[in-house]
């Protein structure tokens, strides 16, 4: 059986799945999960000067959060965690009421890397944010989670299309609005259904960032409930992992060698390319704020920066049984032997062999597994956070990832034991040299 303490820490991560399904939510359960370690929240147009402590800073789908005890000098280097909260799905336009053939449906963008046949006849809730209109004149945002069975994608019947499962194409799949009533198309109906369930008016609603998703419920599988299934383990798992490393972190005595921050960027699935991506200026802005508001300088800064190393973290594949060709042969991860560590020579990923040190290092600290990972020559490579934080920051940047198979699926697979060790990897890895 897993080990109790994985699973525990497998249990509290569904939990942040089931509360999170999506970035905006993400964000809130990391959040109220560090308020409760004593973090407080900042926000930009706050005066930091003099802040200690426990820290965050949150933008829409995206959070970076750091500790820096009173004392902690300003040039102390920081460890950083890298990851993201949005995962592949179908977002719901602006314009969403439409209908076909006596079906009223809601109009879908898809977001992503979606293997659309994975939301084929699935139940589906609707989830993200409003934008309110607030007192004068500003707009207040508020979340909305619609946990039932409210949307569904229909697949056509095998009877109409004999060749469904012809090289499981999708070509002829591209219809992929929900249906979720019978009629024609009612404008406004979306709109009156989702501000009732976010408790407002319809006429308050300016704006929405709104998607769908599977309210099947994680949990486990296997004969001996070795993996977890779940919609979103790409790459809540990461997040989940980083913020209970630095909730772990906030508890070390004495001054700190490093100062752990946790990055959870938005828009990772779509490029990165927005203000809460890693591309963005965030993360730097933010850090080199915290610097000057314990008193440091921009020499103190440089250094802060000099010192630096972050460990990007993202789901990894696990070698597939049915297509075991499509990987490397001598690289081949597999669930609950610890996370992988992710190498590609053309800096899809931002490994080196000193990364591979460091996190090696943590991983023996944590007396946890790990693996190396390449990808197959003949594939394409994928690429995570991870390059765009070492050369946005210049900073030593290692990519790591938990094992699993069904990556952007409406469900994923991953080995129950490893998001515990790479929680614990992490924890040695802010904490220690």
């Amino acid at each position: 059986m897993t080990p109790v303490p994985h699973r525990s820490h497998a249990d509290d991560l569904l939990s942040f799945i089931r509360a999170s399904p999506s970035p905006y939510h993400a964000v809130a359960s990391a959040a109220q999960r560090l308020e409760k370690a004593g973090f407080r929240e900042l926000r930009g147009t706050d005066d930091w000067t003099g802040t200690t402590g426990g820290s965050f800073v949150v933008r829409g789908g995206a959070l970076i959060a750091w500790y820096a005890p009173e004392g902690t000098p300003s040039h102390t280097p920081f460890r950083i965690i890298g990851t993201h909260t949005d995962s592949p799905n179908l977002r719901i336009k602006p314009t969403p009421d439409t209908a076909s053939a006596g079906w009223r449906q809601i109009a879908v963008e898809i977001y992503g890397g979606v293997p659309l046949n994975t939301w084929l006849d699935r139940d589906l809730g609707i989830s993200g944010r409003l934008a309110l209109r607030g007192p004068g004149g500003r707009t207040d945002s508020r979340l909305v989670q619609i946990d039932e069975p409210l949307l569904r994608v229909p697949q056509l019947a095998i009877h109409l299309d004999r060749s469904v499962n012809d090289g499981l194409a999708l070509d002829r799949q591209r219809h992929v609005a929900p249906v979720w009533s019978l009629g024609a198309a009612e404008e406004g109906a979306l709109l009156r259904r989702v501000a009732a369930a976010a408790e407002a008016e319809p006429d308050e609603v300016l704006g929405w960032d709104l998607m769908l998703h599977d309210i099947q419920p994680p949990g486990y599988l296997g004969a001996e409930r070795e993996f977890l299934v779940s919609s979103r383990l790409d790459n809540l798992v990461s997040v989940h992992a980083g913020v209970t490393a630095l909730a772990g972190a906030s508890t070390a005595s004495g001054e700190p060698a490093y100062i752990p921050v946790l990055a959870a960027f938005d828009h990772e699935e779509v490029g990165s390319g927005s203000d809460t991506g890693a591309q963005s200026p965030l993360l730097e802005r933010v850090l080199s704020r915290s610097v000057t508001a314990r008193g440091g300088s921009q020499e103190d800064w440089s250094r802060a920066l000099s010192g630096a190393f972050c460990v990007s973290a993202d789901m990894a594949h696990a070698v597939h049984p049915n297509y075991a060709e499509r990987h490397d042969p001598d690289h081949r991860p597999l669930p609950n032997s610890g996370p992988t560590v992710k190498v590609n020579v053309n800096q899809r990923y931002a490994t080196d062999s000193t990364g591979i040190a460091m996190f090696a290092s943590a991983c023996e600290r944590a007396g946890a597994p790990w693996q190396p990972f390449v990808s197959n020559n003949a594939m394409p490579c994928g690429t995570s956070i991870g390059p765009l934080t070492a050369a946005r920051l210049g900073v030593q940047t290692v990519d790591v990832g938990v094992p699993g198979l069904s990556m952007h699926s409406a469900r994923e697979l991953c080995g129950a034991d490893d998001p515990g060790y790479l929680a614990a990897i992490l924890g040695a890895f802010v904490t220690s040299d």
